[in-house]
């Protein structure tokens, strides 16, 4: 893999970035605070090519790859990081429509979620079956020419607004192989949702249940086979990892930027901030591991769009290592402010609460440590 960005990727790249720039970063203290989803924003996005980023363009897609993903994400995550990672998990319901979605459901969902005019949200987690996803309880039995879905979801963005729901179900036995994927649209009689949570972070995108009861959808939602469900989450979750990963990076970028500016300004004892040489050793220290993170995650993401038998793995350290580093690089902007970093006037207390729920969300990094040691232990067996 080549460390230098080429000349296309440094252009969707910048685009990413001027996007962020003037339509996110000038709103995202307010969007947080009034628990506003900026549909509209979004859908600008959409029509920038940022709804099917590595969709491909037989349906309207941008036909990326992951590696030009996780640019993306980054450079989303400097204005924003709670809508680069709703943008991130659209993307990842577009991507399983397209690799796993026969011709006619490609063609009826992938052109509207390209251009965002329609919303997905992305439906695994429950009550009681968060880090053990395959112990999830949503049923779904085939009656005729339907299946009747009763559950509910847990910790869901963009539920009540999305207008698509990609929803693992169980159709067999216990296990992972009794689970199957389901696209249900918002309109589907017997969904519902639950009341938009209140989080620390994350609050310009809702996080509701969904609710599923007898609710009645055509056979033709199944996508792909019956108990393929898992293996297409599980895939899934690979591009998402790295995404979320590249949102962290993105969003401590800007908290370390915000404390440069700041530091280049307010003086104490006679000086400005960024003379004080423990000061300048904490900024090298920040900057090193932001950096290690980036190559860390671009390494992950050409090991994905490469199809190497690493992915899994590579994914997995990197999502850990990445949003791990952001949290601690954002949270380390913050005291470097002083008492004023703790005010929302400067956006970084935000960020610093974006970036927690980041170590939880894709897998914990405690499954993410699994994960690896598991991959290891099988390596020497």
């Amino acid at each position: 893999m080549s460390f230098e960005l080429t000349e296309d990727q440094i252009a969707i790249r910048d685009m990413a970035l001027s996007f962020a720039r003037d339509e996110l970063a000038p709103n995202a203290v307010e969007w947080d605070q009034k628990k506003h989803f900026p549909v509209d924003t979004l859908r600008a996005a959409g029509e920038l090519g940022m709804g099917g980023i590595y969709v491909s363009e037989d349906h309207g897609g941008s036909a990326l790859s992951r590696f030009d993903a996780v640019v993306i994400f980054e450079a989303l995550s400097q204005g924003c990081p709670t809508i680069a990672s709703y943008i991130s998990i659209h993307n990842m319901v577009a991507g399983m429509v397209d690799n796993f979605g026969n011709d006619e459901q490609k063609a009826h969902w992938l052109p509207k979620l390209c251009t965002m005019e329609w919303l997905a949200s992305y439906c695994l987690t429950e009550a009681n079956a968060g880090s053990d996803a395959a112990a999830l309880r949503t049923r779904a039995v085939r009656d005729g020419d339907s299946y009747i879905l009763n559950g509910a979801k847990q910790f869901i963005s963009g539920a009540g607004s999305s207008d698509l729901y990609l929803v693992m179900a169980r159709t067999g036995e216990d296990g992972p192989g009794g689970i199957s994927a389901f696209l249900v649209p918002k309109d589907t009689p017997g969904l519902s949702f639950g009341a938009n949570e209140h989080k620390m972070g994350w609050n310009a995108q809702p996080t509701r249940a969904v609710i599923l009861e007898d609710a009645r959808i055509p056979a033709s939602t199944l996508l792909g086979q019956e108990g393929m469900g898992f293996k297409f989450a599980m895939k899934g979750l690979d591009g998402g990892r790295i995404n979320i990963a590249a949102c962290s990076i993105g969003g401590a970028q800007a908290a370390l930027d915000k404390a440069l500016t700041y530091m280049s300004e307010r003086k104490a004892f006679g000086q400005t901030l960024d003379r004080f040489q423990a000061l300048q050793f904490r900024i090298a220290d920040m900057a090193t591991e932001l950096e290690a993170a980036r190559t860390f995650v671009h390494r992950a993401a050409s090991a994905l769009d490469a199809k190497s038998k690493d992915a899994t793995r590579l994914c997995a350290m990197a999502k850990r290592f990445a949003t791990d580093t952001g949290f601690e690089v954002a949270n380390n902007a913050l005291q470097l402010f002083g008492g004023y970093g703790y005010l929302a006037d400067y956006g970084v207390e935000k960020i610093v609460r974006d970036l927690r729920v980041h170590q939880i969300l894709e897998g914990t990094n405690e499954i993410m440590r699994l994960i690896v040691s598991r991959s290891e232990i099988g390596r020497m067996a």
